[in-house]
């Protein structure tokens, strides 16, 4: 049995872009609300708790440029403008907020690098957007690449596995890491001809040392589990012969059917086989070491199955 560590604290609920914005405050308490509801700490005496965290900007540089770090802070104090071209507002007080969901994300990898469990799961995080100079797609600080500096930089844990269900390519983390062969990334997301942010074509594999270690698949429109499963096979396969040290899940639930802004029919069903899978990899190449993290979603129904569906999983 794997001990896991769920990062529940009222503090993720504060990043947010607003009640009337797709990535609004709910998304945290209606996780919170039907984990409750299926009594998993009583279900398993293998589930503990933990506390966001704030990250340092010493840790934000990791990934971020100083530049970058200093504009979020600026535009974080009036509330005024966008930090990218026009997605992702500068509300009051999302540096903070912002800070805080790194923090917990990098307090979860230490978590399982100190062994205090295998797995670990952080519902407000996995947002792989930002670049390492911009925010972009609600992402304002990129805590999956930050995630992967500080593993590297901190436990020296080189070889990594970045596997991403969103329905958006995680082009944040896919571009900083296109040249880094230590890093394996699989991405299987809507065809980015058919949704934002365009990228993630199936020919995208890396580059220079780093060619054939990225795996990307576009799934059409109206994609079921049916062939999601069986795509999900080939990166099973690519995860099992690239024997990473450390796996990190994005599991974004916009890939679920009835997402107000994507057109994929997945089922919650298919986020928790993905978990269970990664599990049983993490157990035969990184010492269980397995870190998931909530992404995407924007239906609310979706949002509280998809992300409980991996955290039962992961238990």
């Amino acid at each position: 049995m794997h001990k896991t560590i769920l990062m529940l604290d009222d503090k993720l609920a504060d990043y947010h872009f607003g009640e009337s914005h797709p990535f609004g405050p709910k998304r945290y308490w209606v996780f919170k609300e039907e984990f409750e509801r299926r009594n998993l700490s009583d279900k398993s005496d293998k589930l503990q708790f933990s506390s966001a965290k704030q990250a340092t900007e010493e840790e934000l540089r990791l990934f971020h440029t100083s530049e970058y770090i200093d504009k979020v802070k600026t535009l974080s104090k009036t509330g005024e403008g966008y930090l990218d071209g026009g997605d992702t507002p500068a509300r009051k007080g999302i540096y903070e907020a912002a800070s805080y969901m790194v923090g917990t994300t990098l307090k979860a990898v230490d978590h399982i690098m100190q062994g205090d469990c295998q797995h670990a799961f952080s519902p407000i995080a996995g947002l792989h957007h930002a670049t390492r100079t911009s925010a972009a797609g609600f992402c304002v600080f990129n805590d999956c690449g930050v995630a992967i500096e500080y593993l590297r930089e901190k436990y020296n844990v080189k070889r990594i596995a970045y596997v991403d269900i969103d329905a958006h390519h995680g082009d944040g983390v896919f571009y900083s890491f296109e040249e880094d062969k230590d890093l394996i990334f699989v991405d299987m997301h809507q065809d980015g001809n058919t949704l934002y942010p365009g990228t993630g074509a199936i020919t995208e594999t890396g580059k220079a040392d780093a060619a054939g270690t990225k795996l990307n698949i576009p799934l059409q429109p109206n994609c079921t589990d049916e062939i999601a499963l069986k795509m999900w096979q080939v990166a099973e396969q690519f995860l099992d012969k690239a024997k990473p040290e450390f796996i990190l899940l994005q599991c974004g639930a916009d890939s679920l059917q009835g997402d107000p802004i994507t057109q994929l029919k997945l089922s919650s069903a298919f986020h928790g086989h993905v978990a269970k899978r990664l599990s049983a990899l993490a157990d035969k190449h990184s010492q269980g070491r397995l870190l998931a993290m909530g992404g995407g979603g924007y239906n609310l129904e979706n949002i509280k199955m998809a992300w409980n569906d991996v955290l039962e999983n992961l238990l």
